[in-house]
C-alpha cells in the first residue's frame, strides 16, 4: 500500500506520519517548498507534543518522504484548508486544486478520500471533476469522505483512538476506506454515505459552537449582574444533567470558528440557532476588546499617564502555536488599532517570533504591566500569582475571578 497525502499541515502531516509508522509507504505533498524540505529533514514545522519523535522514525525508516507534486499511489488523501470567501462563504478552491493535481496519476482501483472540512456535496462535486477529465475511470476508482476530529495538542492519541466516520460514494468505496484507516485507527469506524459524513463534521463543530455561545452569553449577563461567572458555572454543573462549558474571549481555530458557516451559508433560513451562536461568539471578542480599550482610557484619566498593558496569549487555545481564527489575536489587533498610546506587551510562549508583534516573556510582561489581559489559558500563565496592584482582565479563567 502506498498513500499520497496532499497537504502537510496541522492534520495532514500528523496523519501521514502515523500512517507511515503503521507500515504504509507515504509520500506527503505540499505547495510550500520549505515544508517539503523540513519534512525530508525530519523537522517539524508545527508544534505538536511527541510528533517530532514519530516524524524522525517515519523518515529514517524510509516510509515517509515529502514532495512538491503527487505521485502514483494506491490511495490519495486531500487534507488542505477550506477558508472563507465573501461573506463567510466556504472556499473549496484548495480542495479542487488538490483534486485536480492527482487526476493525472489516478488509475483504476485507486482510493480517493477527502478529509478537508467541506460543505455538503463537495465529495460528489470533486467526483464530477475527476470524471469530466478522466471519464474512463468512472466506476473504477473509489471515492469517500472521512473527516478528521482531533484536538491540537493531543493529535497523536486522538488520530489513533478516536472513532471515525467514513462516507463512501458507494459501499465498496466505504469498505476500501475503512480498510485503509484500520491500519492505524483503534477507534471504531462507522460507515455512512459521503453527504452524511460531510454534515457530521459540520454538525460536531456547530454543536460545540452553540454550547460555547451559551457560556459566553452567560459571562456577559454575569458581568452586568455582578456575578462571578466561573463560580456560577461550577455550582450549576453540580446538577446531574447540566454541563455548561467555560466561557472565553471568543472562539477560534479552523474548525469551530469556521465550520458552522458552512451550514449557515447553505441553509440560511433553517440554521437560525447556529447563526446566532456564531454572532454571539464573534461579539464576545469585540466585547473583550472594548473592555480593555475603555480600561486604558480610564487609567490615563486616573493616573495622568498611559498604562503598560500585557496581552497574554495569541493562540486560539491553550498550549499550542495555532493562531488561525484566534479571538486573542483579533482582540490584540483591535486594541492596537484604537491607538490609545498604551504600551502593549504581547506574550505567546508557544512561538518564537511573530510577523507583526515583538514578543515579551510572560513573567516579565506581567511584572511590568499596569493592566493584564489574560486571553489564552497557557500553562505558563497559570504559574502567575494574582496581584491586587494590577487591573486584571481574566477572560480565560486563569484566576477565575
Amino acid at each position: 500500500m502506498k498513500a499520497c497525502f496532499i497537504g502537510l499541515g496541522y492534520i495532514g502531516l500528523p496523519t501521514a506520519i502515523i500512517a507511515a509508522n503503521s507500515g504504509v509507504e507515504v509520500v506527503g505533498v505540499d505547495v510550500n517548498p520549505k515544508v517539503v524540505e523540513k519534512v525530508n529533514k525530519a523537522q517539524l514545522h508545527i508544534v505538536e507534543p511527541g510528533l517530532d519523535v514519530l516524524l524522525r522514525e517515519a523518515v529514517s525508516s524510509g516510509r515517509l518522504r515529502a514532495a512538491s507534486m503527487p505521485e502514483v499511489a494506491d490511495a490519495y488523501f486531500i487534507v488542505v484548508p477550506t477558508p472563507f470567501k465573501g461573506d463567510h462563504e466556504p472556499d473549496v478552491s484548495y480542495v479542487e486544486a488538490a483534486t485536480r493535481s492527482v487526476i493525472p496519476v489516478l488509475k483504476p482501483g485507486d482510493l480517493f478520500v477527502i478529509e478537508s472540512t467541506s460543505p455538503v456535496g463537495t465529495t460528489e462535486a470533486m467526483a464530477r471533476i475527476i470524471f469530466e477529465e478522466r471519464p474512463e475511470l468512472k466506476g473504477l476508482i473509489h471515492i469517500a469522505y472521512c473527516p478528521e476530529r482531533v484536538l491540537p495538542g493531543n493529535i497523536i492519541y486522538e488520530l489513533v483512538h478516536n472513532d471515525r466516520v467514513i462516507g463512501g460514494m458507494d459501499a465498496e468505496a466505504t469498505e476500501m476506506a475503512k480498510k485503509f484507516y484500520s491500519h492505524f485507527v483503534k477507534g471504531q469506524l462507522f460507515a455512512t454515505n459521503s453527504r452524511t459524513a460531510e454534515m457530521c463534521k459540520l454538525t460536531e463543530n456547530s454543536s460545540r459552537d452553540v454550547q460555547i455561545a451559551f457560556a459566553n452569553e452567560l459571562s456577559l449577563i454575569c458581568d452586568r449582574a455582578g456575578i462571578n461567572v466561573w463560580e456560577l458555572i461550577s455550582l450549576a454543573n453540580r446538577h446531574p444533567r447540566v454541563n455548561i462549558l467555560n466561557p472565553g474571549c471568543g472562539v477560534g481555530g479552523h474548525c469551530i470558528a469556521v465550520d458552522p458557516y458552512f451550514i449557515v451559508s447553505a441553509y440560511p433560513q433553517e440554521a437560525k440557532m447556529i447563526s446566532l451562536a456564531r454572532e454571539t461568539n464573534n461579539y464576545k471578542s469585540e466585547w473583550c476588546a472594548e473592555k480593555v480599550i475603555n480600561a486604558i482610557l480610564r487609567f490615563r484619566l486616573d493616573h495622568g499617564r498611559m498604562p503598560v498593558v500585557a496581552m497574554m496569549g495569541l493562540a486560539f487555545k491553550p498550549n499550542i502555536d495555532d493562531l488561525r481564527e484566534s479571538p486573542a489575536s483579533h482582540i490584540i489587533d483591535r486594541v492596537a488599532e484604537a491607538e490609545t498610546g498604551a504600551e502593549l506587551l504581547i506574550c505567546e510562549p508557544n512561538i518564537t517570533s511573530h510577523p507583526k508583534w515583538t514578543l515579551t516573556e510572560c513573567r516579565q510582561a506581567y511584572q511590568r504591566a499596569d493592566i493584564v489581559v489574560l486571553l489564552t489559558a497557557h500553562d505558563p500563565f497559570k504559574a502567575l500569582e494574582w496581584s491586587d496592584d494590577k487591573q486584571i482582565f481574566d477572560f480565560c479563567g486563569i484566576f477565575k475571578r
